[in-house]
C-alpha cells in the first residue's frame, strides 16, 4: 500500500513542520531592534524582554510536552516505567545534593539541546523518506550526520559559538582537575575560532558533496527520495547557517528555538490528541483536549520562565524536565516501529 507523502496532511505539515524555519526567521528579523527585544518587563528577571518571555515560555512548554507521549501514553509508559519514574526522581535528588552536578547538568543540557535539535529534523526527514517509499535504512547515517552538521556546524564556526561555550565558565569556582579543564573551554574557543571555522567549513563541504553524490546514486538506482524531505533539510540548514552562523539580526536563539518548539508541539498534539480527548469523555472533547494540551504546557512554560532562578528546588525540576525531554525523545518515537 502506497503511503501519502505527508506525516499528517499537506496543510498541517506545511503549517507546522515545513514552513516554521522560514517563518521563524521572518519573525526574528521583524522584531530585531524593536522594543520587544530591548525593553525590560516589570515581571520576571530584571533583563527579561517581551520576546525573551515569549520564547522562554514556548521553549519550556515544548520541553514538558513530552510527558503526553511518555507518561500519558499507556503503551509507551509500559515499555520503560523505571525511566519515566525512578530516573527523574534520582536526577532531581542529585541536582539538589551537589552544586557541581547542577553545573554539569546545565552544560550537558546546553549541548544536548544542540544534538537533539538536529536529531528532530533528522527524524522528520526519515519519516518523509519512508513515506516516499525509501527503505528504512537507506542513507540513514548520511541523513543523521547531515542534519547534525547543518545544526551544530554553524554554531561551532559562527557568531554564536561563545554564547554556547560560556556555560563552561560556571565551573570556575571548583578546584578539581576536570572542572579546571572545562572552565578553560571559553578562552580556548575564543582563541581558536578561526581554526574551528575552517575545520567546520572543510568537513561541511565534504559532507555536502557526499550527500549530493549519494542522492544522485539513489535516483539512478531507482530508490525514491522525498522532495518534502529535501525542502525541510535545505530550509532548516540555510536558516541555521544564517542565524547561528551569522546572527546578523541578533535573534538566533529566538529563531532556532521558535520553529523547533512549534514543530515539536504540533507533532505531540497530532500523535496524542485522540488519547487526550478520550480521557475527557465530554462533547467537543477534541477542542477541549487542545485547550488542555496547550494550556498545561504553556502554564508550565510561564512558571519555568518567570520563577526566580534562586528557587533551587524549582530550578532542579525545570532541569530534570529539560534533560528527560532530550533523553526520552530518543526512544519514545520510532520510525522503524511505525510510531509516526
Amino acid at each position: 500500500m502506497k503511503r501519502k507523502p505527508w506525516i499528517v496532511s499537506a496543510g498541517y505539515d506545511v503549517a507546522f513542520f515545513l514552513a516554521p524555519p522560514v517563518l521563524a526567521l521572518i519573525v526574528g528579523i521583524a522584531i530585531s531592534g524593536t522594543d520587544l527585544t530591548r525593553v525590560a518587563l516589570s515581571i520576571g528577571p530584571g533583563d527579561l524582554t517581551a520576546s525573551g518571555l515569549f520564547i522562554g515560555v514556548v521553549i519550556h512548554a515544548h520541553l514538558v510536552a513530552v510527558v503526553f507521549r511518555s507518561h500519558a501514553n499507556p503503551t509507551v509508559f509500559r515499555r520503560h516505567p523505571s525511566r519515566f519514574l525512578l530516573v527523574p526522581a534520582a536526577l532531581w535528588a542529585a541536582l539538589m545534593w551537589s552544586e557541581w552536578i547542577a553545573v554539569v547538568a546545565t552544560i550537558v543540557a546546553t549541548f544536548w539541546d544542540v544534538y537533539h535539535s538536529g536529531a528532530q529534523t533528522f527524524g522528520f526527514a526519515r519519516i518523509y523518506d519512508r513515506n516516499a517509499g525509501a527503505p528504512p535504512h537507506e542513507d540513514r547515517a548520511l541523513d543523521f550526520w547531515m542534519n547534525q552538521l547543518l545544526y551544530a556546524g554553524p554554531i561551532l564556526a559562527g557568531a554564536t559559538l561563545i554564547d554556547h561555550v560560556e556555560v563552561f565558565g560556571e565551573l570556575e569556582g571548583f578546584e578539581d582537575p576536570l572542572s579546571l579543564l572545562l572552565a578553560s573551554v571559553p578562552a580556548y574557543a575564543e582563541g581558536h575560532r578561526g581554526a574551528l571555522a575552517w575545520c567546520v567549513i572543510a568537513i561541511g563541504t565534504a559532507m555536502v558533496i557526499a550527500y549530493v553524490i549519494a542522492s544522485v546514486r539513489r535516483l539512478r538506482r531507482g530508490v525514491p527520495i522525498s522532495k518534502v524531505k529535501i525542502w525541510l533539510v535545505a530550509s532548516t540548514g540555510l536558516c541555521s547557517i544564517y542565524t547561528w552562523g551569522l546572527n546578523s539580526w541578533g535573534e538566533a536563539f529566538f529563531v532556532m528555538n521558535l520553529f523547533h518548539a512549534v514543530q515539536y508541539l504540533a507533532l505531540v498534539w497530532w500523535s496524542e490528541r485522540d488519547r487526550i480527548a478520550g480521557l475527557l469523555r465530554v462533547p467537543g472533547a477534541r477542542s477541549i483536549a487542545l485547550v488542555v494540551f496547550l494550556g498545561s504546557t504553556l502554564a508550565y512554560g510561564a512558571m519555568a520562565e518567570l520563577f526566580q532562578p534562586d528557587l533551587h528546588a524549582w530550578w532542579a525540576v525545570t532541569m530534570v524536565v529539560s534533560l528527560m525531554h532530550f533523553w526520552y525523545d530518543g526512544f519514545v518515537w520510532s520510525v522503524r516501529r511505525d510510531d509516526v
